[in-house]
C-alpha cells in the first residue's frame, strides 16, 4: 500500500489543526524544489494536434467547479451561489453523497438556476484506488447517484485517479487531474491546461478529462496561507496568453463568508469574488464560460476525440509519482502495472473473511448464521471469540470453519471491573492475532460483532491492506452500558460511549444494526442511513425449522420454555414470581429455564422462596445447534424482557427462533415487540407485569387451537423477515463491498 493510501486511511482519527500543520510544514518545503514547474509549467501550454480554437472565436475558456466536501459545505452552497449569480457567473457543485446528507431541493435550486451538479466521490476518504475490487465496488454506488441526480461528470476525492478505473463511471466527463500540482498526494499532473478524451479501446466512446489549472482555494489560502489573490491572477494571464482552459476548484466548505471570526481552515469569500470580479474587469468578452458538462458536449461533437496529452516526464516529477502515467493514445498504463493487478487478483481467487465476536461460538447462533453463509458463497472463513473453558483448544474447527478461542469467559463477570478487563485483554488479543491472519490471508471482510464498539479498530492493519470492516451492532452500546452501569444519557461513560460509537462507525466501512430503531439511533448520531442496513436476529432456517405437525400434539402436562440469558433486563423474575399463579390455575404447567448468567443463584433463591422450585427446572446454557432437539418439547415459550433503557428496543433472538419452530410465544409489549410483531403472532403482556404474564400464559396453555392459530401467523412474519431473505440482503452487502 501506498504511503498515501496509509494517510487517508489514517486521516479520520488524526486531529484537523495536526493535519494542517504536517501540511504546510511539507509544502512549505516543496514550494521551492518545484518554482520552476508551479504554479505554472510551460510544457503544458502546447495546444492539442489539430486545434481550432474555441466557440465563438474566444481566447480561453473558463471553467468554475465546487467541491463540497462537508455539510458545512453544503449549507454555504447558496451564498456561493448568489454570489456567483451576482457577477453573471455559473458553475459545478460536486457532492459527496455517502458523507452528508445531500439535499435535494438544494439540487433541484442549482439546476433550475443554471448550475450544474456533479458527483464528488463517496465517502470522501481517498481510499478509492487502493484495488481494482474497491473501486468498482465503489463505482456501482457512484453511478447509482449519477442516474438519480441526473448527473454527467464526476471528480475522485483528493484527486487521485486511475484514468483506466474511471471508464467504469457512466458520466461524460471527469476532472480528477490537473496541469501541475506538486502538491496533490498523487502528484503526476497531465501536463495540459487543454481538455483530452479518454478511450478505453479505439471503439469506445470515452469520456473528456478536465484537468483543473488554477490552483485550488484550499492550498492557496489555507496551506500556503497566502493573504492575496496574485497567483490566481498570473497564472489566469497565462492560460489566457496560451488559449488554454482556466478551470478553477474552490470549496464552499472553507469559505467565510460573514464578520465572525475565522477558524483555521477558512479564507475570506470576498478572495473568490475579487477574482471573479478580476476575469470579468480584464477579459471581459474574451473568455468562453462553459460549465464542465457543456465543455463535454462541445468536445465530443467538434474535436478529435482520440487525442492524448502524455503527462509530465519522469525528469521533472519523482519517480515514485509515475505508476499512474497514461499511455500515448488509449489511456492505457503500462504493462507492469497490469501485471501487478493481475497477480493480486489471482492470489484473491479465493475470498476470506474473519468474523470477530466477544462471545462464546457454542452460545452465538448470529455468528455461526453468517459465517455459515458466507462460507457458503465461497469464502474460506475463520472466527475470532471466547471459547467456554481454559482448558479447551485455542484453535478448532466446527462445520468448516476455523475457531480461534483467544480467550477463556466460562460465566459472567458479576464486577464491572472484571468485565472491561476481560474486554480491554481481548480487544489487544485480537488486535495483534487479527494483524498476523490478515497480512497472511489478506481477508476481503472482516465482520465484527459489538459491543464493544471500539473492537472494529482491531482489524486496523487487515483494512490497511483491503479488507472490508463492517461493524454489526448486535448491542447498542450507550444505551447497554446504561442499564448494565445504571447511569444517565448524560453522564461523562456514555458520551465517551456514543464517541466511541462515532469514531467506530466512521471507521468501519459498512453497519449492521439488527432494528429499524437502533439504525435510526445510529444515522442520527454516528452514520449516514445508506452506510446502514438491518438484519433482524432471525435464526438459520436450516437448523431452527417448524417442528413437524405430529410432534405438536395435545400433552397432559404443559411445558412453558424460557432459553437465554440470565441477567436482569430479561425480566426472568418476573416469570418466577408469576409462576405461582399460573401453577394454580395449570397444576400441571412446568418450566424449563436454559441459560447462565450473574443472576442464576438469585433466581433460584427466587424460586424456593416462592414455593416453585419442585416445577422450575434451571438447566444451563447448551449449544445453540442443539436447542431445536430441546425445544421441541416446548408447548409456548415466555419472552418477559423488561421495559428499561435499551431492552425496550432490543429485539429478541429468542423469540425469533420460538417462532422460526413453530413455538407460540408469549412476550413482553415492549416497543420494538410491538413494532415487529401483532396480536396475530404472539400473545403481549405488560413488561414487569407478572398478573398479566400469569393470564397470558394461562389462557393460551388451556387454548391448544389459539397456540395453533398464533404459531401458523407468526410463520407468515418469516417469509419475509426471515434467513433466506435476510440472506440475500447480507450477500448484496458483501457483493458491493468486495466489488
Amino acid at each position: 500500500m501506498k504511503f498515501s493510501q496509509i494517510y487517508y486511511f489514517l486521516k479520520p482519527f488524526i486531529p484537523r489543526r495536526v493535519q494542517i500543520g504536517v501540511r504546510r510544514m511539507v509544502v512549505s518545503r516543496k514550494r521551492a524544489r518545484y518554482a520552476g514547474v508551479w504554479p505554472i509549467d510551460e510544457r503544458a501550454g502546447s495546444p492539442p494536434e489539430g486545434w481550432t480554437g474555441w466557440p465563438e472565436g474566444k481566447k480561453f475558456a473558463l471553467v468554475l467547479t465546487h467541491d463540497v466536501e462537508t455539510a458545512r459545505g453544503q449549507e454555504n452552497s447558496r451564498k456561493l451561489m448568489e454570489l456567483e449569480e451576482k457577477l453573471g457567473f455559473r458553475s459545478s457543485f460536486g457532492f459527496v453523497p455517502e458523507r452528508y446528507p445531500v439535499s435535494a431541493d438544494l439540487r433541484k435550486d442549482l439546476e433550475s438556476r443554471g448550475f450544474e451538479v456533479s458527483v464528488h466521490g463517496l465517502l470522501h476518504d481517498g481510499l478509492y484506488y487502493r484495488s481494482r475490487e474497491t473501486f468498482s465496488g465503489r463505482a456501482a454506488r457512484i453511478n447509482r447517484y449519477i442516474n438519480d441526480w441526473g448527473a454527467t461528470g464526476f471528480r475522485s476525492p483528493s484527486m487521485q485517479h486511475n484514468l483506466d478505473w474511471i471508464h467504469d463511471l457512466n458520466i461524460e466527463y471527469d476532472s480528477s487531474t490537473f496541469d501541475t500540482d506538486p502538491f496533490e498526494p498523487q502528484s503526476d499532473g497531465v501536463g495540459t491546461i487543454f481538455p483530452f478524451w479518454v478511450r478505453k479501446n479505439p471503439g469506445d466512446r470515452g469520456y473528456l478529462e478536465l484537468p483543473y489549472t488554477l490552483p485550488q482555494d484550499h492550498t492557496l489560502f489555507v496551506i500556503m496561507q497566502e493573504k492575496f489573490i496574485d497567483i490566481w491572477k498570473k497564472k489566469l494571464d497565462w492560460i489566457a496568453e496560451k488559449g488554454g482552459m482556466a478551470l478553477l476548484i474552490t470549496h464552499p466548505d472553507y469559505m467565510h463568508f460573514d464578520l465572525t471570526k475565522k477558524t483555521q481552515e477558512e479564507y475570506p469569500a470576498h478572495f473568490y469574488e475579487d477574482f471573479l470580479g478580476y476575469i470579468r474587469t480584464k477579459y471581459d468578452g474574451e473568455y468562453w464560460h462553459s460549465s464542465p458538462g457543456g465543455m463535454a458536449r462541445i468536445w465530443a461533437e467538434k474535436y478529435r476525440p482520440d487525442y492524448r496529452r502524455e503527462p509530465i516526464t519522469e525528469g521533472t516529477w519523482p519517480i515514485s509519482n509515475m505508476e499512474n502515467k497514461i499511455g500515448p493514445v488509449t489511456g492505457s498504463y503500462p504493462a507492469r502495472m497490469v501485471t501487478e493487478s493481475q497477480v493480486d487478483q489471482k492470489e484473491e481467487n479465493v475470498k476470506r473473511a474473519c468474523f470477530v465476536y466477544y462471545a462464546r461460538f457454542n452460545g452465538s447462533a448470529i455468528l455461526y448464521r453468517e459465517a455459515k453463509a458466507l462460507k457458503e458463497r465461497g469464502f474460506e472463513v475463520d472466527l475470532i471469540c471466547l471459547r467456554d473453558d481454559s482448558k479447551d483448544k485455542i484453535v478448532r474447527f466446527f462445520d468448516g470453519l476455523k475457531l480461534y478461542g483467544i480467550q477463556a469467559r466460562p460465566e459472567r463477570e458479576k464486577s464491572s471491573i472484571v468485565y472491561f478487563l476481560r474486554l480491554a485483554a481481548f480487544s489487544v488479543k485480537c488486535t495483534l492475532l487479527l494483524s498476523i491472519l490478515g497480512v497472511r490471508k489478506r481477508y476481503a471482510i472482516i465482520h465484527v460483532t459489538t459491543p464493544p464498539d471500539v473492537l472494529v479498530f482491531s482489524g486496523i492493519l487487515p483494512k490497511l491492506l483491503g479488507a472490508r470492516v463492517i461493524m454489526d451492532i448486535h448491542d447498542i452500546g450507550p444505551e447497554m452500558y446504561m442499564r448494565k452501569l445504571n447511569v444517565g444519557e448524560n453522564s461523562l461513560v456514555v458520551k465517551s460511549l456514543k464517541f466511541m460509537e462515532k469514531i467506530s462507525a466512521k471507521f468501519a466501512d459498512h453497519i449492521i444494526t439488527v432494528t429499524d430503531i437502533w439504525k435510526d439511533k445510529i444515522a442520527k448520531r454516528s452514520a449516514i442511513p445508506s452506510k446502514c442496513t438491518v438484519l433482524l436476529n432471525v435464526p438459520d432456517e436450516n437448523i431452527f425449522n417448524r417442528l413437524p405437525p405430529g410432534i405438536q400434539v395435545e400433552r397432559d402436562a404443559i411445558n412453558i420454555y424460557y432459553h437465554g440469558s440470565l441477567e436482569e433486563h430479561f425480566g426472568v423474575d418476573t416469570l418466577l414470581k408469576a409462576m405461582p399463579k399460573i401453577k394454580e390455575l395449570v397444576p400441571k404447567a412446568t418450566l424449563h429455564i436454559y441459560g447462565s448468567g450473574r443472576l442464576k443463584d438469585q433466581l433460584q433463591a427466587l424460586a424456593r422462596l416462592n414455593k416453585i422450585d419442585d416445577s422450575v427446572n434451571f438447566h444451563g446454557s447448551v449449544p445453540f445447534y442443539d436447542l431445536p432437539e430441546i425445544l421441541k418439547d416446548a408447548d409456548l415459550g415466555v419472552v418477559p424482557t423488561k421495559g428499561s433503557v435499551f431492552s425496550d428496543e432490543a429485539l429478541s433472538m429468542k423469540s425469533l427462533e420460538y417462532i422460526s419452530l413453530g413455538i407460540p410465544i408469549v412476550i413482553s409489549q415492549t416497543k420494538v415487540h410491538n413494532m415487529y410483531y401483532d396480536p396475530s403472532m404472539v400473545t403481549f403482556f405488560k413488561p414487569g407485569d407478572e398478573e398479566e404474564l400469569a393470564a397470558s400464559v394461562v389462557g393460551l396453555c388451556k387454548s391448544m387451537e389459539k397456540r395453533k392459530y398464533l404459531a401458523d401467523n407468526a410463520q407468515k412474519f418469516l417469509k419475509e423477515h426471515g434467513w433466506n431473505e435476510s440472506k440475500k440482503v447480507y450477500f448484496a452487502m458483501i457483493d458491493q463491498l468486495t466489488g
